[in-house]
């Protein structure tokens, strides 16, 4: 009698995502929004001027029908720039979420562990990239290499110790809160990070 067969098990390959790590295509999506939130303010911003001059026109003509052509013309101007300042900015910012965040994923699958050291690679590589691409000669492409990458590192290195600290805390208070002898519930990672930093403050 031959023995039965073992079914054959299923090997999940997924790597499981490390404490503190952001989601790619959140940050982009948020990341395009927000530039093109900055993007059409700011191009709305300076239309003010070109109104000031649009409206002294009309003042200076009597005819209604040119009036009424000026005002469209204007419109029709001011809505083309900020629509084009709200794609521009929301694809410039877009790419640089992407990148960084992308990078910084990368960096953490790669090592095997999230630190300051992969916000801080992440920020330098993005800076340096963005540099490499603005208009300009060779020599100026490469100052603006140096200084992005420099400037992403100094950046990059403060904001992302105090991003992991605030996961570190958010983490314990969580744990904390799964124990029988506290609270019942346990609270959303931004609330614990609230909670333990105003009892650090009270004591």
């Amino acid at each position: 009698m031959e023995a039965p067969e073992k079914p054959e098990e299923i090997t999940s390959y997924r790597t499981q995502k490390l404490a503190g790590t952001v989601n790619w295509g959140t940050a982009t999506v948020i990341g395009v929004f927000a530039g093109m939130l900055y993007g059409g303010s700011k191009e709305a911003a300076a239309s003010v001027s070109k109104d000031a001059e649009v409206m002294l026109k009309l003042g200076s003509t009597p005819d209604k029908r040119e009036q009424y052509r000026l005002m469209r013309d204007a419109m029709e101007k001011r809505f083309i720039r900020v629509t084009r300042g709200s794609i521009v900015g929301g694809v410039r910012l877009g790419m640089f979420t992407a990148a960084f965040y992308g990078l910084q994923n990368l960096l953490a699958e790669t090592r095997g562990v999230h630190d300051v050291f992969n916000v801080v690679g992440a920020g330098s590589a993005t800076s340096a990239a963005f540099g490499l691409i603005l208009p300009g000669s060779l020599q100026w492409r490469a100052r603006n290499v140096m200084l992005g990458s420099v400037l992403g590192a100094a950046v990059c290195f403060p904001l992302g110790w105090i991003h992991l600290k605030l996961v570190e805390k958010a983490n314990e208070g969580n744990m904390g809160a799964k124990d029988p002898g506290q609270r019942g519930e346990a609270k959303s990672g931004l609330g614990a990070a609230i909670d333990r930093l105003e009892e650090n403050l009270n004591k």
